[in-house]
């Protein structure tokens, strides 16, 4: 039997574990922190429990594609909630607009709001949902090493969609900066600006609107370990506290890793782990200088906060984007100047209105995150003065005080992306999807020196997202077992 060492137990790996357990492959996943999921981890303290990392469940059809190719269902490993409404966009005091869950709600939203608006969104959903269908089907599961994967008779029509960007396509029919903001959020995914994103990326809101925004029932988390309960289903073995700590290598072959418990050997090798730390651990053998990822445009870092409150919060919905500040300074302060922002934009979840497995009845657990340039300076008195700015933008806005229901609050920033995940540059997200980040351009999933050595994760193709996560763990397998 073949043997496969795949580092890291985030989506990406636990999608590769799976393909190649599946393929006949013993397979054994290193885990360099305490449990298993990478960002999907869960916090749990006093009875509150958080998710530590992606919280939005968007493109089911994505996760329903994994388990079908085990013959498995979504629902065999966790339970799924439509939410209704999906989220809630805050612009000022008493001032936001409800998210629903179906396109014909929506539109007419944005009807009510900007008359003349509901037709065009109508067309641009039309749009956005071929964009979804041809992306899903003919580009994202491709290896992204040649040009011409790009190139299909469907994706040659739309060449012009990568050539416009978001904000022009959004802003030629969309005259209302409330209901501009909302088409672009989605972007925010992707990391990057809207003016700075293809077109053809507002695939993302057939997965906003389209599709709709879910709930899996334990969080974010539940997720993760649906995926490690097939894995050992099929045979996958895992090691938690086991941090890669060297690579060996002989005749243009990895042999074995080491961690700081032991030593691995194997016959491929997988790295799930972030893409740059990888490569300092491979010494001659790596893809990209350091200059290269210092280059790169990068998605944005996070300050997070999981806060635990002695009773349940009034007027918020289970995630709420608060847009009550410049959005397009915000987005300059992240991407061009790279500094702290001074109001920045920032988004409220609290999951314990869906889920109250979360923490004892009548409480509620709050996760907050503001995005931030990579690289940024990092300390306890930075978190805690962004803490209290969201804390008055939420009096200010629903007038609601927070303040006086906190049972205790854990932050989480750049520094920590860096020191937990090893994470280049302290980024949240992965690379930026840009025309010049896309498919080919990104890093590339094979070791161009070692011959059985490849990557997978947010940093490769197809980019950021839990979704793109599980393709580029299907992407590497399907390379590996076709060309191996």
């Amino acid at each position: 039997m073949k043997t496969t060492v795949i580092i890291g137990s985030g989506f990406s790996s636990l999608a590769s574990a799976c393909y190649m357990a599946k393929a006949g492959y013993k397979v054994t996943v290193l885990e360099k922190n305490e449990q298993l999921g990478g960002r999907a981890s869960m916090m749990e303290i006093d009875g509150y429990k958080f998710d530590m990392g992606p919280s939005w469940y968007w493109m089911p059809d994505i996760f329903e594609r994994f388990f079908a190719d085990f013959g498995k269902k979504v629902s065999d490993y966790y339970e799924l909630e439509k939410l209704s409404p999906a989220y809630r966009v805050v612009f000022g005091e008493n001032d936001y607009i409800d998210i629903e869950d179906t396109p014909e709600k929506i539109i007419a939203t944005f009807e009510r709001i900007e008359p003349g608006s509901g037709k065009h969104l109508n067309k641009f959903m039309d749009e956005a949902q071929e964009n979804y269908r041809i992306a899903m089907q003919d580009l994202v599961y491709n290896p992204g090493l040649s040009l011409l994967e790009l190139v299909s008779v469907e994706s040659a029509k739309r060449l012009n969609l990568f050539v416009k960007n978001i904000s022009e396509q959004v802003r030629k029919e969309i005259k209302n900066p409330k209901l501009r903001s909302i088409l672009e959020f989605p972007v925010l995914f992707l990391g990057a600006k809207p003016n700075k994103t293809p077109a053809f990326y507002n695939f993302m809101n057939h997965a906003d609107f389209g599709l709709g925004t879910w709930y899996p029932k334990g969080g974010f988390n539940a997720v993760a370990l649906g995926m490690v309960k097939l894995a050992k289903e099929l045979g996958v073995e895992f090691h938690v506290n086991e941090e890669v700590i060297g690579i060996d290598y002989e005749n243009n072959q990895a042999k074995k890793i080491r961690t700081q418990n032991g030593v691995y050997e194997a016959d491929v090798f997988i790295s799930g782990a972030d893409y740059s730390h990888t490569e300092k651990l491979l010494n001659g053998n790596r893809n990209y200088s350091e200059d290269y990822w210092q280059k790169k445009t990068f998605a944005p870092s996070s300050f997070l906060y999981y806060v635990a409150f002695n009773r349940k919060v009034k007027n918020l919905l289970h995630h709420n984007l608060f847009f009550d500040t410049d959005f397009e300074e915000h987005a300059k302060e992240i991407y061009d100047t790279k500094e702290l922002p001074k109001q920045p934009l920032f988004y409220a979840n609290f999951s314990s209105k869906t889920d109250d497995s979360l923490c004892g009845e009548g409480k509620e657990v709050g996760f907050f995150l503001i995005p931030v340039a990579v690289d940024l300076e990092d300390n306890v008195e930075i978190h805690e003065k962004y803490f209290q700015l969201i804390l008055d933008r939420i009096k200010k806005c629903t007038g609601e005080d927070l303040s006086d229901a906190i049972v205790f609050k854990k932050s989480f920033g750049v520094k920590d992306f860096k020191e937990r995940y090893h994470s280049c540059r302290g980024n949240a997200y992965g690379l930026a999807n840009t025309l010049l980040q896309t498919s080919v351009l990104r890093p590339t999933i094979k070791n161009k020196k070692l011959k059985n050595f490849f990557y997978t994760g947010q940093l490769t193709v197809p980019g950021p997202g839990v979704p793109p996560a599980l393709i580029s763990g299907k992407v590497v397998t399907d390379y590996i077992l076709k060309n191996n």
